[in-house]
């Protein structure tokens, strides 16, 4: 049967086509007489938005006395439950609390996992390369100098945000990392583990010029005498925290001998034998573990192949959260130190949120 239309269907798509073309033109002319025609009046220009700030960090000014003199920052997720955990990270040399957040991703965990974060952060007239003074006895003696001024940061983020006291822990790298030395020695009754990246043990120098010598090759003591510097340290007797401790094999700014003082230190402290360990490889690298008698691990040691002086890292795909990231001081290995951390201390993603996952998958 022919068709009642003049037109077949192509026919009409070209004239359709055509009509389209000249509407266009048309409105482009229009709007540009409009233009023409207006008055020289200057647009009202809507003002730039803000760059916003990378850091989640916010600085608290009233802790305490804070005979160190030191800066606190935290970050508290939304919504935190009572009862959360605490970790406090101390920076390197050369840093500030929102480079080693931004690099190490302390906070990016907190906010996934449910717990709070709290920095201190040096300041250049106590230290012109901004470091901790982890080899003056004025700053590392308990309830004096700056680790006293942390145990109060400790205090204020336990009483302002209903922090379980029993679940706080501690980790820093290189000066940081040695200044975490010093807080697991001072305050074991504080601290329920610790990590040490890239630092020395406690008791390890007592002025610039030992420091300096430190950094290159560790004292030699025997492991008694380095655990003797711990327990003389405070009053507390038993029940230390665990220590996790960090180390690149081609760390030429602390040198490696550090580690083996640490692991001294620690293991004797725990009454552990040096060889009594299990080594396992995680995401590349060696992993040593020492139980103690229930069965949980006291002690552990990653060795970083190929490392220099730094914080591991593994950085996040593009498409989820940004955490990890590579900067000054902290170096993409492979492995991130903060996620074990977190891991080993028990700091897990929810519950509901892990299931939901599993279920997406």
């Amino acid at each position: 049967m022919r068709s009642r239309f003049k037109f077949s269907l192509s026919d009409m798509l070209r004239q359709h086509r055509r009509w389209e073309k000249t509407f266009t033109k048309a409105v482009k002319a229009t709007r540009k007489a409009l233009v023409s025609v207006s008055p020289t009046k200057p647009p009202v220009s809507t003002p730039a938005a803000k760059p916003r700030s990378a850091t989640r960090l916010e600085e608290v000014k009233a802790f305490g006395s804070n005979p160190g003199h030191l800066r606190m920052f935290r970050y508290v997720p939304a919504d935190l439950p009572k009862k959360s955990p605490l970790v406090v990270v101390l920076h390197g040399c050369h840093q500030s609390a929102e480079a080693y957040d931004l690099g190490s991703g302390w906070s990016t965990l907190a906010r996934e996992r449910g717990f709070a974060v709290v920095y201190a952060e040096q300041k250049r007239s106590n230290n012109p390369n901004l470091c901790f003074n982890w080899f003056r006895p004025s700053n590392v003696t308990r309830d004096r100098g700056e680790v006293m001024s942390i145990r109060q940061m400790v205090a204020k983020m336990a009483t302002g945000n209903a922090i379980d006291r029993k679940r706080v822990f501690v980790t820093g790298l290189s000066a940081g990392g040695a200044m975490a030395s010093a807080m697991l020695a001072a305050y074991p009754d504080i601290f329920r583990g610790g990590g040490i990246i890239a630092g020395l043990p406690y008791g390890a120098a007592r002025d610039v010029q030992r420091a300096l010598a430190a950094m290159k090759s560790a004292p030699e003591r025997t492991s008694q005498e380095w655990g003797d510097l711990v327990r003389s340290a405070s009053p507390a007797t038993r029940d230390f925290p665990t220590v996790s401790i960090w180390h690149g094999t081609k760390d030429h700014t602390v040198s490696l001998s550090n580690a083996n003082a640490l692991l001294q230190q620690w293991l004797d402290v725990h009454g552990l034998e040096s060889q009594a360990y299990s080594e396992n490889t995680v995401d590349g690298h060696i992993r040593r573990a020492w139980k103690d008698a229930t069965g949980k691990v006291a002690v552990e040691f990653y060795l970083i192949d190929g490392m220099g002086h730094g914080t591991p890292l593994k950085p996040r795909p593009a498409s989820r959260t940004r955490a990890d990231t590579p900067g000054p001081y902290m170096i993409d290995a492979g492995i991130s130190s903060s996620m074990h951390l977190a891991t080993a201390w028990g700091l897990r993603k929810p519950q509901l949120f892990s299931s939901l996952k599993q279920a997406a998958e």
